[in-house]
């Protein structure tokens, strides 16, 4: 049964931008070791990438609550199009500069930011409440598919043949995924259709404060963030040393590293697919646990083993639970807060959730580069088990199922739901090698 042109507008628009991801995300790193090997530089990559995160989170979810949504997505991609677009004209000038690159993929993180925050508020505007959880679904087993499955082999072999022309490619298909999203229907904030009056100027901070008073005083939200933050703190300390590990210890070569961050594609692919039943029949609660756990020992497994094989099955696992995990906690967030706060709502989650990834980016390069990659990726795995322990049981299959009924009722914060219930449950945007949002 077909979710509607809508819909599927959107998700061919979201196919397009990420493809274009992918050939990126594969070539980014490759040119960065082109450049350095110095893992403090190499983890300087994901600081340039998520400081956006911290900078233009909360204003990225005014804008989605006070504008049309579509626009929002359109001009972004345009601008994403236009960074990678001026990085394409550096590297034909031979400009290979590790400063260059870190504003290429901070101009891009920072138009990201506006991205990826309206198009979390646009599924329950174009589908049903009972047709949420298959629409996510769909939507994140496109960007697993594309983004870390076909975007990366593709990208490696085209980086195989000229950096510059990964970058213009992925430039060209922000563009057209732009043009995909003009033709989606107006996606104003239901607030603004009801009262078209605009906010003055001062109202912003006022705004702003409201969304966040909301997702704070919601303790489901913001447990389910805690646990979130912890699982991309750690996986951004190891993300950026990935690439050293693989074609260090484990001898990928960089023809076969679109390859070795393609396996765990596959597991994002099934664990999308099989998220929307495997839920309803256990629940969101024993999600979040492998959530954590799963990746906790994929870190181990880079630090103490050199077999690439060992390491990819545990990539592949950890994918499927946290793409399990990316559509538990979408589905909430989209089903439990007011569409007027939506975009808010989730700006505030996202900057506790993100905001991380730049501080755990910078301690695991600085670990990597005092102590080695080996004791980052175990030191990780530890303290991913132990956040794991304290935060994992302060969420509950029930109280999960309770908060998603409260969200269209009313614009004052829900009260907290019972939090007895089938065992701990469900968050987590974070992934070992990409991260959930």
């Amino acid at each position: 049964m077909g979710l509607g042109r809508s819909f599927n507008r959107l998700w061919l628009s979201q196919g397009l931008s990420n493809t274009a991801d992918g050939l990126v995300s594969a070539a980014m790193p490759l040119l960065a070791v082109a450049i350095t090997r110095d893992p403090l530089l190499i983890g300087g990559m994901t600081v340039a990438n998520f400081l956006p995160w911290l900078l233009f989170t909360l204003p990225s979810g005014e804008l989605a609550d006070r504008i049309d949504r579509r626009l929002i997505m359109v001009a972004g991609n345009v601008f994403r199009a236009v960074a990678f677009g001026l990085l394409v004209l550096t590297l034909l000038a031979h400009l290979h500069s590790i400063a260059i690159l870190y504003l290429a993929v901070f101009l891009s993180g920072a138009a990201e930011t506006m991205v990826d925050n309206a198009a979390l508020t646009v599924p329950p505007r174009l589908v049903e409440r009972k047709d949420l959880e298959r629409a996510n679904g769909r939507l994140f087993a496109v960007q697993s598919a594309i983004n870390t499955f076909v975007g990366p082999p593709v990208g490696a072999v085209l980086f195989s043949v000229a950096a510059w022309l990964v970058f213009a490619t992925g430039a060209g298909l922000f563009a057209i995924a732009a043009l995909a999203l003009i033709t989606l229907p107006r996606l104003l904030p239901t607030a603004t259709e009801v009262n078209d009056s605009r906010p003055t100027p001062g109202s912003i901070a006022r705004n702003i404060r409201a969304g966040w008073s909301y997702f704070w005083n919601h303790k489901l939200l913001r447990r389910v963030a805690f646990i979130s933050a912890s699982i991309n703190g750690f996986g951004a300390a190891t993300g950026g040393l990935i690439v050293l590990v693989a074609t260090g210890p484990l001898g990928v070569t960089p023809a076969w590293w679109g390859v070795f961050i393609a396996v765990p594609a596959v597991g994002s692919i099934v664990g999308s697919l099989i998220a929307s039943r495997l839920v309803r029949a256990i629940g969101g609660g024993p999600v979040t646990w492998l959530a954590a756990l799963v990746p906790a020992a994929t870190y181990a497994a880079f630090g103490l083993s050199t077999s690439v094989v060992l390491v990819e099955i545990f990539l592949f696992c950890s994918a499927v639970a946290t793409a399990m995990n990316q559509i538990v906690v979408s589905t909430l967030r989209q089903a439990a807060v007011p569409d007027e706060l939506l975009g808010r709502v989730t700006a505030a989650y996202r900057l506790i959730v993100l905001g991380v990834v730049p501080l755990g980016a910078l301690s695991g390069g600085a670990l990597a580069h005092w102590r080695g990659t080996s004791a980052t990726f175990i030191a990780s795995g530890i303290g991913l088990t132990l956040a794991a322990l304290v935060f994992a049981s302060r969420v509950t299959t029930r109280g999960l199922r309770e908060a998603e009924g409260t969200g269209h009722q009313a614009t004052a914060p829900p009260p907290e739901p019972d939090q007895g219930g089938s065992g701990p449950g469900g968050p987590a945007d974070a992934a070992v090698v990409t991260r959930q949002t």
